[in-house]
């Protein structure tokens, strides 16, 4: 499961008032319209409220994806992707941590919010969850999320090839980057405001932080190979030292740490992995060289309508005046 971008496109039947037959129905034919494999699919029709929470977590993703790349020349477009997917760039690297981190994510969100079957508020033994329950409040179930990810990705047998392995570490990394963002808030129930009584459940970070994370470690991404350990007899995934790059002294990557294992193209010109860069929008005094290639960059001047001099009349509404002003845009040349 990896973010293609095609589901996300896909309107499906909204679950309205109905039977619990007719309910179920719908449920069935939104577990098909995903892309899934068939124990994916078989997994998806017996947890109702899945695919709805697939489908959450795959626009979660994408949009995350395109923002945090939103000045780079390959800035995340849906145009190419499954080709990108093949290949085991540094972009394939994010795009495999971005879609299990979404995926967790939103499957914790899901089970908080109710919209699971199978699963309600963090149960963790360490937190009164259930006290909290009855002040209206919901820890977010990351325990069960990353239970269920793992059976529904399959990843109980570590694949054997390279592309297999880096693929599982980076889906890894995207579950980890979910997990470490996991915060422990309290609520006061105290006479005026005291903390007499508290309350505490856990909660997800906003997932713009994750996204952020995963960003910084795309920045880092290791490049690595198969090496073969000796003292356990099988291949383990190598780079070079953290301080050294040579790699006469093969290193472990670190948990936290995205890998690649071959060098991405520019993505200056039109290929099957992007639209490439000609007539993008770039900031002159930022990345308008990077990103244009050095084939320059076009300079028009456009006028933009905002609303100004705002002001709030009695009783609930703002009323305002439209300005307007002089707005240079850069876009790369062809």
């Amino acid at each position: 499961f990896s973010l293609t971008g095609k589901e996300a496109l896909t309107h499906f039947p909204s679950l309205g008032p109905s039977t619990n037959s007719a309910q179920g129905k719908v449920h069935m034919k939104q577990c098909d319209l995903l892309k899934l494999s068939r124990k994916q699919k078989r997994l998806c029709r017996r947890e109702p409220g899945l695919a709805e929470t697939l489908r959450d977590a795959i626009r979660l993703g994408i949009m995350e994806c395109q923002y945090q790349f939103r000045s780079e020349r390959w800035n995340c477009s849906l145009e190419g992707r499954t080709s990108l997917l093949k290949r085991g760039f540094k972009e394939t690297a994010f795009l495999y941590a971005v879609s299990s981190a979404a995926l967790t994510h939103s499957l914790a969100r899901a089970c908080s919010a109710g919209r699971m079957e199978r699963c309600t508020c963090d149960d963790s033994p360490d937190l009164e969850n259930r006290k909290a329950w009855q002040w209206g409040v919901c820890g977010d179930n990351l325990k069960y999320s990353t239970k269920f990810l793992k059976k529904f990705l399959g990843q109980k047998r570590i694949g054997k090839d390279l592309r297999a392995k880096v693929d599982i570490h980076n889906t890894n990394v995207g579950i980890k980057a979910v997990k470490n963002g996991l915060k422990t808030t309290c609520k006061c129930h105290g006479v005026s405001g005291s903390c007499a009584v508290r309350t505490c459940w856990k909660q997800l970070s906003p997932f713009h932080e994750i996204g952020r994370l995963l960003k910084l470690r795309y920045d880092d991404a290791v490049k690595v190979f198969s090496t073969t350990n000796d003292a356990v007899g099988h291949s383990e995934l190598a780079g070079p030292q953290r301080h050294s790059h040579s790699p006469k002294n093969p290193a472990s990557p670190r948990s936290t740490d995205l890998v690649y294992v071959e060098d991405s193209p520019s993505f200056c010109r039109p290929s099957k992995y992007s639209l490439g860069t000609a007539g993008r929008t770039c900031s002159r005094e930022g990345n308008c060289d990077s990103m244009c290639c050095g084939r320059g960059y076009n300079t028009q001047s456009r006028l933009v309508t905002f609303s100004c001099h705002c002001q709030v009349q009695w009783c609930c509404y703002v009323e305002c005046q439209q300005c307007m002003q002089e707005e240079v845009v850069y876009s790369c040349k062809q």
